[in-house]
């Protein structure tokens, strides 16, 4: 008696990719309406293919068939839900620069791994000094350590030119915490200073909070210590204006400067930076960073 036989053979994949997409925001057939967006653009879809490419789609679609009305999805652009829809049906994705950190905040939203590992690539491999705190922010937010790591070392080579965007005034404590503990920003600690500053008067405007609030959770990041005496005498009357920076934080960088024979000054705050510029006293700040 012969032995049965039997395999999974593949067809034209490409083929198969093309008739779906097909089906991709086309009313024929369409079982679900969704309203998406301020302006509540209508996007057609299939409850079968959403259902069983994606939970979050299939809990939101688990209802009656006969419930016909209009999902509403207010808090996403059209275009981004619409590119969330094509990999659904295609398992395929169109990106830009314009919407890829909001198809990523999407993807992790609705809980589709391989779309936001896509995402994740497509921002590493385009990212420029405009969107780097953006992409950085975004990856802070939702523990994207590779993307952070990425983003990090683009802010490190860029440093200069990445401070001066608006994405960096824009940055929350949080990731601006992860760019101040940095030791490899290419910008001197002075400069470093002076944008802190502007960020925190920037995010005094917006949160109607004094800057010295606003900046509480981020100055104890920066290098005083690392400043000449005179630089750091200009920056104490320079802190009068604002109160940036705590009095003990003053004299804590004053302190290392008196104890520079003895272990004092062995902090991760007399590290100097790749962009840290050479001063006099550098000399006898240890560890040295190279």
């Amino acid at each position: 008696m012969a032995s049965s036989h039997s395999a999974l053979l593949l067809g034209d994949s490409a083929a198969f990719t093309a008739a779906l997409r097909t089906l991709v925001n086309n009313p024929r057939f369409s079982d679900v309406t969704f309203l998406v967006g301020g302006e509540q653009q209508e996007v057609f879809a299939h409850r079968c293919l959403l259902s069983c490419r994606c939970e979050a789609f299939h809990a939101m679609l688990n209802q009656p068939r006969e419930t016909q009305a209009p999902l509403l999805l207010s808090h996403v652009q059209p275009e981004v839900f619409l590119a969330v829809i094509e990999y659904l049906y295609t398992n395929c994705v169109t990106l830009n620069n314009a919407i890829a950190l909001e198809v990523l905040t999407s993807s992790i939203e609705y809980g589709l791994n391989d779309l936001r590992k896509l995402c994740v690539e497509f921002i590493k491999d385009s990212l420029t000094v405009e969107q780097a705190c953006e992409a950085l922010q975004a990856a802070v937010a939702y523990g994207q350590m590779d993307l952070q790591m990425h983003c990090l070392a683009f802010i490190e080579n860029c440093t200069r030119e990445v401070v001066h965007t608006c994405g960096f005034l824009e940055l929350s404590e949080l990731a601006m915490q992860t760019i101040l503990q940095s030791d490899c920003l290419a910008i001197d600690e002075v400069e470093l200073i002076h944008v802190v500053q502007e960020w925190a008067h920037v995010g005094s405007a917006v949160l109607g909070s004094p800057v010295r609030d606003v900046a509480k959770g981020v100055v104890s990041e920066l290098r005083l210590a690392l400043l000449s005496p005179s630089e750091l005498t200009t920056l104490e009357k320079e802190n009068k204006k604002d109160q940036m920076i705590p009095i003990e934080i003053l004299a804590e960088a004053w302190k290392m400067h008196a104890l520079w024979k003895g272990r004092g000054t062995r902090s991760c705050l007399c590290h100097r930076r790749h962009g840290t510029l050479p001063r006099e006293h550098h000399r006898h700040l240890v560890p040295q960073h190279k």
